[in-house]
C-alpha cells in the first residue's frame, strides 16, 4: 500500500491541476486517477441527437440502472419563472453487482447507491457531470486501489462514451478546496421495538415521520431503494433487517447551487442511507455534508453555500429529534 501512495501521489504532481485532461479513450486503471472528485464529459450535440433519454438508454445498455431522471427545469421555473440551461436534468444511477460487492466490504457505500449525475446543455453541445474515481474514493473512505471500485469507474466512463461516442472530458475551471473534515454525517441510534411491533413495523414508522418532517422544509424524495430486494436478493444475502436508501432534493438548494455550478448534480440528489444489521439492536443513518459540494466545486458565492448549510443543519435536527 505505501508503495501504490508513492506512485499516487507523483502522479498528482504531474497532472495539471485544473482538473480533468481530455482523454479520448476515458478508461481508467489503478495508476491513472483524476484530482478532480467530479468529471464533465461533453459533446457537441448541434443536430440534437443526444438526448437525455439517449443517453439513460446508454447507461442501461451496459449495465447501469437509471431508476430516475428527472428534467428539473419544469419545477424551475414553475417555481422561480426562470431556467439557466436548455436542459438541466438530474439523474440516479447503479450497478447491482459492483453495488453488492462495495456495500458488502463497505456497508456505509450505500452513500452513493444510487449515484447521481447532470445533464445539461446550452447552445449547441451537452454535458454529464459524475463522480470520479476519486471522488467515489473520498467520500466514502474507499482506497482508491479498491479494484471493485475501479471497476465502477471505469463502467461510468464506458456510459459516456457510449452515450457520446465523440465526446472528451472538460477542463474545470475551478481547483477543489479539499476539506480535511470528515465528507460524512453519520448517525446511530437504538432499535427499540415496542410491544407486538415488527422490524418491519418499526422502520415504516420512523421513515413515514422522517419524511414528513422533512417536507414542510421542501424536501422531496425523487428515488428511494430497498437494497434487500433491489440489489441483496441477487446474490442471497441476509444479514440486514432493512437497508434503505433515499434520493433527497430540494428545489432552494440546486436552483442557485446550478447556476455557477451545473456539475453539482454529481453530488445532488444526494442520498441518505438507513441500515441495521441482524446481529445489532442499533441503526446506521448517515449522508455526505455539504462539505463536498462546497470544496470540491469551489464554491463562493454566499447564496449557494446559505442554501447547503441551512439544508443541512435541518436534516441534522431533525434526525437529532427522532432519535434523541
Amino acid at each position: 500500500m505505501k508503495y501504490f501512495n508513492i506512485l499516487y501521489l507523483a502522479l498528482l504532481m504531474s497532472i495539471i491541476t485544473t482538473g480533468c485532461s481530455t482523454h479520448s479513450n476515458p478508461t481508467l486503471t489503478s495508476t491513472s486517477q483524476f484530482i478532480q472528485d467530479v468529471q464533465v464529459y461533453s459533446s457537441a450535440n448541434t443536430n440534437n441527437l443526444i438526448t437525455v433519454q439517449s443517453i439513460e438508454d446508454a447507461f442501461e445498455s451496459i449495465g447501469l440502472s437509471v431508476p430516475g431522471n428527472n428534467n428539473m427545469n419544469k419545477p424551475f421555473y414553475a417555481r422561480f419563472g426562470k431556467v439557466h440551461y436548455k436542459v438541466y436534468n438530474l439523474a440516479m444511477y447503479f450497478n447491482t453487482e459492483l453495488s453488492f460487492k462495495l456495500i458488502k466490504k463497505y456497508p456505509k457505500f450505500g452513500i452513493l447507491t444510487p449515484l447521481t449525475m447532470s445533464i445539461y446543455s446550452n447552445k449547441d453541445s451537452i454535458n454529464i457531470a459524475t463522480l470520479t474515481i476519486n471522488g467515489m474514493s473520498r467520500a466514502t473512505g474507499i482506497p482508491l486501489d479498491d479494484s471493485d471500485l475501479i471497476a465502477y469507474a471505469n463502467l461510468i466512463h464506458q456510459a459516456l462514451k457510449k452515450a457520446m461516442p465523440n465526446g472528451h472530458f472538460k477542463d474545470l475551471p475551478f481547483t477543489p478546496k479539499h476539506s480535511q473534515k470528515s465528507l460524512q454525517l453519520n448517525f446511530e441510534a437504538a432499535v427499540d421495538l415496542e410491544d407486538g411491533n415488527s422490524i418491519d413495523d418499526f422502520i415504516d414508522d420512523f421513515e413515514a415521520e422522517f419524511e414528513a418532517e422533512l417536507e414542510p422544509y421542501g424536501f422531496l424524495f425523487p428515488n428511494f431503494m430497498n437494497l434487500q430486494e433491489d440489489i441483496f436478493d441477487n446474490y442471497s444475502y441476509n444479514v440486514y433487517d432493512f437497508y434503505h436508501t433515499y434520493s433527497i432534493c430540494k428545489f432552494d438548494v440546486i436552483y442557485p447551487v446550478s447556476k455557477l455550478h451545473p456539475e453539482a448534480g454529481a453530488w445532488a440528489p444526494c442520498s441518505f442511507y438507513i441500515y441495521k444489521l441482524k446481529n445489532e439492536n442499533k441503526m446506521h443513518m448517515g449522508f455526505l455534508g455539504v462539505q463536498n459540494w462546497i470544496t470540491t466545486l469551489d464554491i463562493k458565492d454566499k447564496e449557494s453555500i446559505s442554501a447547503l448549510t441551512d439544508a443541512q443543519k435541518t436534516i441534522k435536527q431533525i434526525l437529532k429529534e427522532l432519535t434523541d
